[in-house]
């Protein structure tokens, strides 16, 4: 524990990756304007477990910023530590609106969250959930009450004010635990995975009523998911982490389409990942080798890689395009012969393995017949080929 504690208290602050070819001189969306939230070189460990990791994050006024992770990447760690429910190992600051709040209490500090579990009290209604944060804040009963019913009425709840918790359905449930945190009016809403225990159709329609309040109250959201869907569908930006550390961070387009290494693009569910080697890099063009073929993409990693050095090539399944003859439009820069194997009935599409000189890809087809033998070719267009650091 005490070499653990020697190297963490010479652990320089750490930058996110930003995607871009070179390091980006304009300003991150961090530094636009005056967070509401900075949390700066935060280090947290459990026993010889580092949880945090030198982690550096900031939240703009009115922002829906998601933290994304596998388990243990340290993102609940996290929202604890902006929450107050844990004491950081080390801390630069933690500041809410410009004041340092690292050693103010929980209750004190100008936000709120919802958990997973939502922690409703089963002996109280609803109404009396909703307002007990309130209560605890000194509230008066007054001002509870119609608070409470304000929240409940954002939720579209106000009639189930007098229901028992055990009356309630599960997204019933998670909207009581969402009105009880909205109730003291609070600059900050940290949400951790409040909707994974939710069946699938409940979390889509939780999806889009959590983006109608964000709308409408222009409340700063910080959102704690492992789920790359909810991520996209509703961040204004991503910070992806791993092992304690931010791997990348930007809006969802740029995760998506603009992945910094093997761990993002695989994590953002990238279905071809091939190892290949740098022959060129002009700008954000690259071309490179993958057996005995040459190819072209565009570049997303960190750095300027040296020439001949080994990268990593992403291809999304649905970007991958199949004809029967090898197509001469201009926009088919990569195109490959290919022989089609085993398929997998989707619904809305069918995912198809395609036997390639450079290997085995997965091929998402969404047109009922588009070749005609299994014989066929594989092209794609040079800004969907993604071009990596390893």
């Amino acid at each position: 524990m005490a070499q653990l504690a020697a190297r963490l208290a010479t652990k320089p602050v750490q930058k996110a990756a930003t995607g871009a070819g070179e390091e980006d001189s304009s300003p991150a969306p961090e530094t636009v304007g005056k967070p509401i939230l900075e949390v700066i070189d935060a280090v947290h460990v459990y026993g010889d477990v580092v949880a945090l990791d030198g982690v550096t994050v900031s939240a703009a006024a009115g922002e829906f910023l998601t933290i994304l992770g596998e388990s243990g990447s340290g993102k609940t760690t996290l929202l604890r530590l902006i929450s107050g429910l844990e004491k950081p190992y080390r801390i630069g600051a933690l500041r809410l609106g410009g004041v340092d709040v690292s050693t103010v209490p929980a209750y004190l500090r100008n936000c709120t969250t919802v958990f997973q579990h939502y922690a409703l009290f089963p002996h109280m209604s609803v109404g009396e959930n909703v307002e007990y944060g309130l209560k605890v804040r000194g509230v008066k009963p007054a001002e509870r009450r119609t608070r409470a019913r304000e929240a409940l009425r954002l939720v579209r709840l106000e009639e189930k004010h007098d229901r028992r918790i055990h009356q309630l359905s599960g997204g019933e449930r998670q909207r009581v635990a969402l009105a009880r945190a909205l109730a003291p009016r609070p600059a900050i809403l940290l949400l951790d995975e409040p909707i994974g225990a939710l069946d699938e159709k409940l979390r889509l329609d939780m999806q889009v009523e959590l983006l109608e309040i964000h709308k409408r109250l222009g409340m700063t959201f910080v959102y704690i998911t492992h789920s790359q869907e909810e991520a996209l569908t509703m961040s204004d930006r991503i910070i992806l982490m791993r092992k304690g550390r931010i791997e990348q961070s930007g809006p969802p387009t740029d995760i998506f389409d603009r992945p910094v290494n093997r761990f993002v693009a695989a994590f953002m569910g990238v279905e071809n990942l091939l190892e290949a080697t740098l022959l060129t890099l002009d700008g954000d063009h690259a071309t490179f080798r993958l057996g005995e073929a040459t190819f072209s993409g565009r570049w997303s990693g960190t750095g300027s890689p040296e020439i001949g050095s080994d990268i990593v090539v992403g291809l999304r399944a649905e970007r991958l395009h199949v004809a029967d003859a090898a197509p001469e439009s201009p926009a088919a820069a990569n195109v490959l012969p290919c022989r089609f194997g085993a398929a997998i009935y989707k619904g809305k599409y069918l995912d198809r393995t395609a036997n390639t000189a450079i290997g085995q890809l997965k091929v998402r087809i969404w047109d009922a017949n588009p070749v005609t033998r299994d014989d066929a070719f594989i092209w794609w267009k040079r800004e969907d080929c993604m071009v990596m650091s390893p």
